[in-house]
């Protein structure tokens, strides 16, 4: 089914249609819904379409709908097996992921996971069920627990824990794909356990948006919170973060907690996050407000629209907005669009656009930024896309760095003081006393409020 829009022809309930067109399909088949355009109802395609063992994809209306359509097609178009089931001994294994399977797609994979009971057995026996176009698939396969922990363990530098990772990561995803058609209580206990598994194995879902600290005996600062909105990503070491509300998010291992604070100043102004004049790097931010002021709100919403990174001794500068990416290097130009995957390595800058999704990019020596695109509904009457900043490996600018993010780049102190009940029962008011070693703008402590934010 393809639609551009909603309901507005006969039945109009979308509760109703999805009853009725369950009726009608009977199990007998798949329903793959697509969605084209920014003005349907995806969630509701989308529940429709998993009651129905089918799928649901958006349809961008961009210069290549037809070959997303055509990679559509191409993903469904020649099922191999319906009805796959992979079962084991019930007394052997626990906390199975999903293991049936109502279709299995040429060019796709089929993974179950799930806990040994007994950490000592030897091996593993799975039986697979399928039926084919002309002939029912069964086999039984068996598994020698040694030799596949030897095999791990000669690459354990590839696969380190990452098979208790595969089993958290299905099970979220599959959490996840159970909750868009779960409702009242049943739809909170499902957030609810999708929700400690991803603060346990460290994934970024639909349910989570914060960081997690680097730990005292971790060097490697290397990461990014990947797919922040739609799916999970994996995400592992994020110190400084610019984003959504709160605007800045900063690590602080010392304390081992974190500081947020928002600016509240005006769409349109233009404030300067970093600024480090040894190795040349500058970025600055502008700041967009909702499409139209909520007049409820005391403070009106505000976000990054506009994110300027650049390297005066390299004279390159790269300049992101919700819409398009510019890279200048000298006089020469060269401009990309989010709908664009690009990798772009030349002499002092390596830039990397995952489409629709973020831009990673390092210059010379310095530290390395991560910008993660925040699409909102195009018809949305309040919110408009906006842009988050990651900064990696901050340890490479020099002890000189300063600006409204860049100042925390140096060690912090701070002391909280007279706690009491604030406005908002659950959230107590303090007092904060603080320093950052070397800190240029001193002032910014006392300017801006500032809470911790385990």
């Amino acid at each position: 089914m393809l639609t551009d829009g909603q309901p507005n022809v006969g039945i109009s309930n979308t509760q109703e249609i999805q009853a009725h067109v369950k009726k009608a399909i009977e199990g007998k088949y798949p329903l793959y819904n697509l969605g084209f355009g920014y003005s349907v109802d995806y969630n509701f395609l989308e529940k429709m379409a998993l009651e129905n063992k089918g799928l649901a994809r958006r349809i961008y209306p961009d210069s290549d709908a037809a070959l997303q359509l055509q990679g559509f097609y191409e993903e469904v178009s020649n099922p191999m097996l319906t009805d796959v089931e992979l079962n084991y001994p019930e007394n052997e294994i626990s906390d199975l992921t999903r293991n049936s399977f109502k279709h299995f797609y040429d060019g796709s994979e089929i993974v179950v996971a799930g806990r040994l009971i007994d950490n000592n057995q030897n091996h593993l026996t799975a039986d697979v069920r399928g039926e084919g176009a002309n002939d029912a698939l069964s086999y039984t396969t068996q598994h020698d627990a040694e030799e596949t922990a030897k095999a791990f363990q000669e690459q354990e530098y590839i696969f380190g824990e990452y098979i208790e990772r595969l089993w958290a990561y299905l099970t979220i995803e599959q959490l996840l794909e159970k909750r868009i058609a779960a409702s009242g209580e049943e739809k909170e206990n499902l957030t609810a356990e999708a929700l400690d598994l991803s603060l346990k194995y460290k994934f970024v879902t639909p349910v989570t948006s914060m960081v997690v600290t680097k730990p005292e005996d971790y060097d490697n600062k290397d990461g990014i919170a990947d797919k922040p909105i739609e799916g999970i990503g994996i995400f592992t070491i994020v110190l400084y973060v610019i984003d959504g509300d709160p605007h800045f998010i900063i690590s602080v291992p010392e304390k081992e907690d974190a500081i947020c604070f928002n600016i509240n100043e005006n769409p349109g102004a233009v404030l300067n996050l970093i600024t480090d004049p040894v190795t040349g790097i500058t970025v600055n931010g502008e700041l967009i407000g909702d499409k139209r002021a909520n007049s409820d709100a005391k403070i009106q919403n505000s976000y990054f629209g506009k994110l300027g990174i650049a390297n005066k001794y390299l004279d390159l500068k790269l300049t992101v907005t919700p819409e398009k990416i510019t890279i200048q290097n000298g006089n020469k130009k060269t401009g990309f669009t989010w709908l664009d995957s690009v990798t772009l390595q030349q002499e002092g800058l390596t830039l990397i656009i995952n489409r629709k999704r973020n831009v990673v990019l390092t210059m010379g020596s310095g530290a390395s930024f991560v910008i993660v695109l925040h699409q909102v509904w195009k018809k949305h009457p309040l919110h408009q896309d906006f842009l988050g900043l990651y900064t990696l490996e901050s340890d490479k600018l020099s002890e000189q760095t300063h600006g409204l993010l860049g100042q925390f780049f140096h060690p912090i102190d701070f002391t909280i003081l007279e706690i009491h009940p604030g406005s908002d029962p659950k959230k107590p008011d303090a007092t904060m006393i603080g320093l950052a070693e070397g800190l240029q703008n001193r002032s910014a402590w006392r300017r801006y409020p500032l809470l911790v934010c385990s």
